[in-house]
């Protein structure tokens, strides 16, 4: 339960509820933002960064902790794999089992095609899960994908790849109606239709849902069918290097089981790279609200291989994370909570910003209130805003919260915290990559034949910063497309002799470069462990 100096404080919130009742504070000007972007949002902290020194992205800059990984060397360097011992031989071979591979491997499937899932947790165990909100697409009469591409462009500071974001809106309608036609529970009124909501920086209502487990359904939904179809899935097996063949061309990738520790071989005529985001290398400290798996792997070994990142300095910090209690610091509160009535509200009750600006802008509005303005509420591990859930069932009638986000409910019902009551604590939790491999508008990488990314590994889709929403989308749409694309390539592709040679030459690379930093990468799993002296 909250502490005495936190129920004080929940007494201003009470006292002021009344006179921010319909009163929505202001949106910031562009310029405003700009400023508060520039001091508060963790991208621009130079000190939380260093420069690449090796491989196609030499000279840019990366967050510390990814360079690392960037500067360290193959664990395969140390190992004798005879990859001409083949385990596996497929025509897709699909890395990661979250909502992008499985969608890659139900359409490379559809289309034919012999696909294998290799994943390093269980089907599932993935960022889509995560994901509560819901996922955009202009279906209604009153939108368009033209608006919904304004509204992302702009949200993502006009830097996106016009080509994948067009490919992302032009097809959202598609992937909602495929979805829904795979049985996807969406949220409908009586007569059938979609209920659609707004999101952070959207202009029109467009935020599908199924009511705040969105990524579960979706993702309950895929898993189901790629088992359905019989779709080979090894769990607990991840990949540790990507192999190439003699013509330049991607062949297979290594594999090791994290149970046995064995390594395998998968033999494959097109590679999908779909292995999620970097929540937790845990960026400048930040907590995460991502799954135990997502570190990173899939940037490391598309890099290795020579294949650019994108985008790769900037990383979207949800604005709000669980503050308090401690036992779920990090997990997500998702931004429906603020788009059906909740506000941001400081220590002493004051709306200190629009509830609904884009995900980096609110994420910097709660830092600035916390550091700059000492207007944050002090919890065991740091400080936090309000965010005052009790309006939404005064502005939607009582049964509202239960009704539209019963996950949230009973998250903080396990901590006797009644957000139907009480306000909750939130302050900006590390929540998606928006920089990654960078890909052209048909999914493959720019350098290496027959490699393609689809998910939050992508970098170039979403700019600098992403809407709510277009996460779910982007894995739907560029995963079917990448399972589409490499089961077709796949009829044409010879495969020549398998090496792993980049490896030896990226070795040789850091060597001259003065680089040692006595690890090996992928990291695979964070590490947690303590070790007291």
């Amino acid at each position: 339960m909250f502490t005495p100096e936190m129920m004080e404080s929940v007494k201003k919130v009470e006292a002021t509820r009344a006179q921010r009742l319909g009163v929505e504070p202001r949106r910031m000007t562009a310029d405003e933002k700009d400023a508060l972007l520039k001091e508060f949002h963790p991208d621009y902290r130079e000190e939380a960064f260093a420069e690449i020194k090796v491989g196609p992205n030499k000279g840019q800059k990366a967050p510390k902790e990814l360079v690392h990984l960037l500067h360290s060397n193959s664990r395969l360097l140390a190992e004798k794999v005879d990859i001409n011992k083949v385990d596996y031989d497929v025509d897709v071979l699909v890395i990661g089992g979250g909502g992008a591979g499985a969608s890659a491997a139900i359409e490379a499937n559809e289309a034919g095609a012999n696909v294998m899932i290799v994943t390093k947790l269980r089907i599932g165990d993935a960022n889509t899960m995560m994901a509560e909100g819901g996922i955009q697409a202009a279906d209604k009469e009153n939108d368009s994908p033209v608006q919904h591409y304004l509204d992302a462009f702009g949200g993502g500071h006009f830097a996106a790849r016009p080509e994948l974001l067009r490919r992302l809106v032009m097809e959202a309608p598609d992937a909602i109606k495929w979805l829904n036609e795979l049985g996807v529970m969406f949220d409908k009124d009586e007569t059938g239709r979609m209920i659609t909501t707004h999101g952070g920086g959207t202009s029109r209502k467009r935020m599908h849902a199924c009511k705040d487990y969105s990524g579960a359904e979706i993702m309950r939904t895929l898993r189901d069918e790629v088992l359905n179809r019989q779709i080979p899935v090894a769990e607990f097996t991840v990949a540790v290097e990507l192999i190439r063949d003699d013509r330049g061309q991607v062949a297979g990738a290594v594999l090791q089981n994290l149970e046995t520790e064995d390594y395998l071989v998968a033999k494959a005529k097109t590679v999908i790279i779909a292995t999620g985001g970097a929540g937790r290398m845990h960026y400048q400290g930040f907590p995460t609200s991502n799954h135990y798996g997502a570190t990173a792997d899939g940037l490391i070994l598309g890099y290795r291989m020579g294949a650019p990142l994108l985008y790769q300095d900037t990383i979207q910090y949800h604005p709000t994370g669980v503050a308090f209690p401690s036992q779920i610091f990090g997990a997500l509160v998702t931004e429906k909570v603020r788009s059906v009535g909740a506000q941001l509200v400081n220590v002493d009750g004051e709306a200190f910003m629009h509830p609904l600006e884009t995900r980096d802008v609110a994420a910097s509005g709660i830092i600035r209130e916390c550091t700059a303005r000492g207007k944050g509420v002090n919890t065991p591990l740091g400080s936090g805003v309000w965010l005052d859930t009790p309006m939404i069932e005064m502005i939607g009638g009582p049964g509202t919260i239960e009704k539209r986000i019963p996950a949230m409910l009973r998250m903080y019902m396990k901590y006797d915290i009644d957000m139907r009551k009480l306000p909750i604590l939130v302050y900006p939790t590390l929540h998606y990559q928006n920089g990654g491999l960078e890909i052209g508008g048909d999914g493959f990488t720019k350098v290496i034949d027959n490699l393609l990314v689809a998910g939050e590994a992508v970098g170039g889709i979403h700019g600098r910063n992403r809407l709510m929403g277009n996460s779910l989308l982007d894995i739907i749409v560029f995963g079917r497309n990448a399972g589409k694309a490499a089961a077709a390539k796949a009829k044409n592709v010879e495969l020549g002799n398998m090496n792993l040679d980049h490896i030896q030459a990226y070795a040789e690379e850091l060597k001259e470069a003065g680089i040692d930093t006595g690890d090996v990468s992928p990291l695979l799993l964070p590490k947690y462990a303590r070790h007291e002296r």
